[in-house]
């Protein structure tokens, strides 16, 4: 079993759900409270042991790859003006030299297609997958919880997460096999299921450790549900030839995609800064006792 050493982020998307703020600035550069999105995904990879980082981008997102990079002139102004805390926090965002690669989706053909341009980065080893959209909020890093499974199991290991059943359709879906409540094997995936025909209401989030086969799959370019090459049906058929689990996490998911979970997980990740907390819910006590009020005033 190959240790796992590489973390591929799939950052191509238009961000069409956070419009008109993502109309020029990539979605994955929105901050939660001072931090870029994409940048808590990176610092998740890094404390799970990860050495090299493909962004897999797409025309007007170069703005990434500058935020990671150095900026001297910056640097010697907060020096020169004894920003002691800026100056670290500007640096801390560094990616040493060489380990960042980037790669073009040069169309927008779904995630399977943008995790197969990794593929000559990605070469023989196993990988893992971080959609940066989505963060995760957990004592233990996810990545990290995931790293722990694939040493014991090897193989292919994904992050799920239980949705109400008539979500399904919103979701790639586990048909679990052996379940101990935090550790299912996977016996099939199904993506974006009706109700009626989802096999349970597991739902894979976007954390995933894969072996390499999966793009000999994904390179037949075979097209799934809304005409896209979807990375869910090239990993069902991994299941039955390698190992594959699926892992509920210990944490809180917010899709940083959509508007409302965006704004919990700066109200969140806010709470948890003991610089932050207090200043934040003095600030909010007021406008949520107003709109308590104000919700109370128009029920019948």
């Amino acid at each position: 079993m190959k240790p796992l050493r590489t973390a591929v982020f799939p950052v191509a998307g238009l961000g069409t759900r956070s419009f008109p703020a993502t109309k020029v600035i990539p979605k994955e550069m929105l901050t939660v409270v001072d931090k870029p999105i994409i940048q808590f995904a990176v610092e998740e990879a890094r404390a799970a042991g990860i050495e090299s980082l493909v962004f897999v981008t797409s025309r007007g997102k170069t703005l990434m790859e500058d935020h990671f990079d150095q900026h001297r002139e910056l640097y010697e102004m907060l020096d020169r003006r004894g920003k002691v805390v800026e100056l670290a926090s500007a640096r801390a965002a560094e990616i040493p030299v060489g380990q960042l690669t980037c790669v073009r989706q040069p169309e927008p053909l779904g995630l399977g297609h943008a995790v197969w341009c990794a593929r000559n980065v990605v070469r023989d080893e196993p990988f893992a997958v971080l959609l940066p959209d989505e963060l995760f909020l957990c004592e233990k890093p996810l990545l990290a919880q995931l790293v722990e499974i694939y040493n014991e199991y090897g193989g292919n290991v994904i992050a799920v997460s239980e949705v109400p059943k008539d979500q399904t359709a919103r979701y790639g879906i586990v048909d679990p096999g052996e379940d101990d409540g935090r550790i299912a094997t996977v016996r099939g995936l199904v993506e974006k299921p009706e109700p009626h025909e989802a096999p349970s209401n597991l739902s894979i989030v976007g954390r995933y450790i894969l072996q390499p086969q999966v793009m000999d799959v994904l390179s037949r370019g075979s097209v799934g549900k809304g005409g896209e090459v979807q990375l869910t049906d090239a990993m069902a058929r991994l299941i039955g030839l390698q190992p594959f689990h699926a892992a509920r996490f210990e944490g809180h998911r917010f899709d940083c995609g959509g508007r409302a979970g965006f704004v919990a997980a700066n109200v969140a990740y806010g709470l948890q800064r003991p610089d932050l907390a207090s200043a934040i819910r003095a600030a909010l006590a007021p406008v949520l006792a107003e709109d308590e009020q104000r919700r109370a005033e128009t029920l019948p």
